[in-house]
């Protein structure tokens, strides 16, 4: 019998996806799978019922295969999988392996003392004084330091690595929010104007409130206003989601918390990245995934 167009569609959808699936003989009777004491699906089979009930999502973004055949279905990452992701170039956009400059827990040999050449090395994170994990098993690591620094992009935008993070404007920016980020005589006269001056945190860059100058987008990128004491207290997003959930980019008294502080002192990795390439790389939400399973290094 020939396949019908619906038919031929959902193969060639699952072809494409890169599943190797028996699609041909599968049959689902309506209550197969209406209790737990009865078989349940498999995953291909599951794929396949989601095809026919229209559940896949639209092809469109760069990690698309991604979330719907891994993300959504709860496939377990195998550590197996992270250590390749480690040791490969180009894993999570152009530019070398993590392990080429993090394989060792001896800082005169490894950037931070940061083993990325094994499981026990990433769960301990960097050993170099101060000495910190860069993730949490188990938890969501979108704002942990090894995930943001695959996805953050250093600002002034395009900046590049060689340019330091220990300038005196760096400082003051950095001692105001360890200080409490008030707004007082060093806001006025020391800070704000860093905000409001081209080149002041690098050669050759605008000024923050170029791209970040009001509360509403466009033409300011995510409603960030850095204007004003308020505005960059309020913080970024305040329309989209709401004053009281707008995302805040300074943690008074913590400036390793706050997002302007991280933004201005990290640089995206793999070091020299353009900050063009996409920053939701699908090794990116893989290791996301992992982290958020557990990390487990079997």
């Amino acid at each position: 019998m020939p396949f019908s167009s619906t038919t031929r569609q959902q193969l060639f959808q699952i072809a494409k996806a890169g599943c190797v699936v028996a699609a041909l003989g599968f049959t689902f009777a309506s209550n197969s799978f209406a209790d737990d004491d009865k078989p349940r699906r498999t995953i291909a089979e599951q794929y396949i019922q989601d095809l026919k009930d229209g559940k896949i999502g639209a092809a469109g973004d760069d990690d698309h295969v991604v979330q719907e055949l891994i993300i959504k279905r709860s496939i377990p990452i195998t550590y197996k999988y992270i250590n390749t992701l480690m040791n490969t170039p180009n894993a999570f956009g152009p530019g070398v392996a993590c392990t080429t400059c993090h394989n060792s827990q001896d800082a005169s040999k490894s950037y931070r003392g940061l083993d990325l050449s094994t499981c026990k090395g990433m769960i301990e994170g960097a050993t170099e004084k101060p000495k910190h994990a860069i993730f949490t098993p188990g938890t969501n690591p979108k704002r942990d330091i090894l995930v943001r620094r695959l996805r953050n992009n250093r600002m002034p935008l395009g900046l590049g690595f060689e340019n330091s993070t220990y300038t005196p404007n760096h400082m003051l920016v950095k001692q105001w929010i360890a200080d409490g980020a008030k707004n007082d005589d060093n806001f006025t006269k020391n800070v704000l104007p860093l905000f409001n001056s081209a080149n002041a945190f690098g050669p050759d860059t605008p000024a923050c409130t170029a791209c970040h100058m009001s509360n509403q987008e466009p033409p300011s990128f995510h409603e960030l206003n850095l204007s004003t004491h308020a505005g960059v207290m309020l913080g970024a997003d305040s329309i989209a989601k709401g004053v009281d959930k707008a995302t805040k980019v300074i943690i008074a008294g913590s400036p390793e918390k706050s997002f302007i502080w991280q933004h201005l002192s990290e640089d995206r990795m793999p070091p020299g990245i353009s900050p063009s390439e996409p920053r939701d790389h699908p090794n990116t939400t893989i290791l996301s995934a992992w982290i958020k399973q557990g990390a487990k290094c079997d």
